[in-house]
This record gives structure tokens, sequence and C-alpha cells, in this order.
């Protein structure tokens, strides 16, 4: 099958952007001109906001004022609460919620590109934590908008005002995660807004596309592994019969990256951080051990694979390391892709250009209509 007649569009250049670019050969992620290592640690997630946006970053006026219009954008409105309501009476997943709410956030609002990003942005937050707190039988917390976005995130969930080292490395797990590339969820946003939609449409329409199992995969189950193991003495045998058995390792290997995830490196550091300081330091030490045994045993039983660490093992340990229950994962991941998301919705509309491939027929020809009683 020829390039331009890959299944699934594989390695097929669909778009051009300026959003991010992913070197699955090299282990490099690029935000906007900055390497993934300098920019996730470093900014705040104002900043990239403005940078993904703007194409810049801003200066300290620009910056004060981002943060500003992002906080005043906090608060739902009620069809959205209403509805956190009738799907936490419902037990729906919060995953699930976050699709069912998003085109929600246009009730009541004149359409407008840059303003729609901004409310998708700043809402998700609140969503996310307002519908936990419901579907726990709790009454959420009410909105505020003096702390940062990733501080803002735990403070809806929680209910406090988290520590310091809390709200940097959930800061850094959002810029981690902002954008990579042209993803099915990215993808599926830019298809919409080539039709000349709005940006609430498709950032709903991502959402369910980050829904399907396949977009990602969920971190849960990298931390289950070390969990099951234990002890740094279990890794050798456990993970040795879990390969001998045929078993994927989950949080090791990528279909883009033929090296190390550059995501993976940015969250170790910024988990080793957070256990030092407001976490179980046994349990980032023991998850180093997993690593290191993963990797080796890895190496002996498919050599030549090139099957490193992925962003699902890192991300797993800092979230748990928040105190994030597992359900709350992939909920998270979308507060901060959506900033991906608007970012290409917004590219998008500039190039204005509709997304339209051919498909390849398969099927049969020559076939003559009979009418339903001679069939």
């Amino acid at each position: 099958m020829s390039a331009a007649h890959a299944q699934g569009l594989e390695s097929v250049v669909a778009a051009s952007t300026a959003t991010s670019m992913v070197d699955g050969e090299a282990g490099r992620l690029v935000i906007a001109g900055y390497e993934l290592e300098d920019l996730a640690p470093n900014a705040a997630f104002e900043e990239t906001v403005f940078l993904l946006w703007n194409g810049r970053l801003p200066n300290a006026t620009e910056l004060g004022e981002y943060r500003v219009r992002l906080a005043k954008q906090r608060e739902l409105n009620q069809a959205t609460i209403r509805l956190l309501e009738d799907a936490a009476h419902n037990s729906v997943s919060v995953t699930d919620l976050l699709v069912m709410a998003a085109p929600t956030l246009r009730i009541g609002r004149s359409e407008n590109p840059a303003e729609d990003a901004l409310a998708a942005v700043a809402a998700f937050p609140t969503i996310v934590g307002s519908y936990w707190h419901l579907k726990n039988g709790n009454k959420p917390a009410e909105p505020r908008q003096d702390i940062s976005h990733a501080a803002y995130f735990l403070y809806q969930v929680f209910g406090k005002v988290p520590s310091v080292e809390q709200a940097k490395a959930l800061e850094t797990y959002l810029n981690t995660v902002c954008d990579h590339g042209l993803n099915a969820s990215t993808f599926t946003s830019r298809v919409i807004m080539s039709t000349r939609s709005d940006v609430i449409s498709a950032v709903t329409g991502a959402m369910g596309a980050l829904k399907g199992p396949l977009h990602g995969g969920a971190p849960g189950p990298a931390l289950d592994m070390v969990f099951e193991i234990g002890s740094a003495g279990r890794a050798e045998s456990v993970i040795s019969a879990k390969l001998s058995r045929g078993e994927r390792l989950m949080g090791f290997g990528h279909r883009v990256y033929r090296v190390r995830d550059p995501r993976a490196d940015v969250l170790a550091a910024a988990a080793e951080r957070l256990y030092v300081n407001d976490a179980d330091r046994r349990l980032y030490l023991l998850a180093k051990d997993v690593e290191r045994t993963a990797l080796r045993l890895l190496e002996q039983h498919k050599p030549g694979r090139r099957l490193q660490t992925n962003v699902e093992f890192y991300t797993a340990l800092l979230l748990h390391g928040l105190g994030l229950p597992v359900e709350l994962f992939t909920p998270t991941f979308a507060i901060g892709r959506v900033l991906g998301w608007t970012a290409h919705c917004l590219e998008q509309l500039r190039q204005d250009h509709l997304i339209r491939p051919q498909s390849e027929y398969v099927g049969p020809m020559g076939l003559k209509f009979q009418p339903v009683s001679e069939r």
C-alpha cells in the first residue's frame, strides 16, 4: 500500500503546524520552538497558553493579563451545572462527562474563536473538579480567581489550595502533555475546524476521540505493576514472568518514539521533586527500581525492539503522588491537552483550508438492484 493510501493515514502529512514537532527517532518534542525539557519544567501554564496561541512567550504585563482573563472564565453557566448534577445522579464516568459538558460552554455566548478557546481551557478544571465532588455526593468547591491554573485544578478536586511543590508538579505535567503532533484527537479538532465550525464543537469532537482506548492509553495500569511488585527484590521475578507469558509491560514502548520518550524524562524529574517534598519517596524509589529492571529484561527478551519508558509510566507516578484517583488521570490529561486542541483550531482557522482526504473503495462492483420480493 502506498503512502498516499496508507491505512489510518499512517505517515501521511495532513497539515502544517507551528504548534509542536515530534521526532520519534531522535526522541525530541518541540513545543512552538522550545525543547520540551526547557519549556515544561520552567514555564507557568499560563505562559504556555500564551505561547501556543500567539507564537511567542508573553512579557510580564501580557502574562498578568492572561492570568486574569483565564481566571474570569472559570465559573460555569447554569446549564453546565445542571448537566453535571444529572450526570452525577446517573454515575457517568468523568471522561464521558467531559464529552457531554464541553458543548454546553457555548450556551449564552456569542461565537468568537479566541474567547471560545479561552473558555474551554479555563472551564475544564472546574468541570472536572465540580463533577468529581458531585459524583461522590459532595458539594463542589467555589470557583476562585486568585491562584494559578494548575493550583486551581487541585483546589477544585481537593477543596484546599495545594502546596507550591504540588502545583508545580501538576503545572509541569500540563505543559508536558499540552500538545503532541497530529494525534487522533488533535486531528479530529482540525478536521472539524477546517469546515469553519466553531472551537467548542472542535474541542467536543477532540474529547470524543480522546475517550477511545486506542488514543494514548490509560496510565493507571503502569502504576498497577509497581504496586503488584511491591518491593525491589520482586521486580526481576514478576517482570520476567509477565514477559514469559507474553504480557505487555504497561509504561514501556511507544508507536512514535523509537528511543526514550522525552516526556518521560521531564515527568521523572518532576516526580522526583514531588516525592522528595510532598509524597512517599519509597514509592518513587521502587518505581525507579522497577523501571531499571523492566528496561534490562525487555532488552533481553525483545532485543532490538527499543522498548523504552514512555510518558504513561511517570504520568501514573506523578498523578498518584498528587493524590489524584485513577479515574481522574485521563480527565487531567484533557485539562492539559485542551490547550493544544484550541491552538490547532486557531491555526487551522487561519489556514482556512478544508481537510478532505480521499478514500480507496474496496467493495463489490456491478451489483444489480432487485425488489425486496425477489431477494
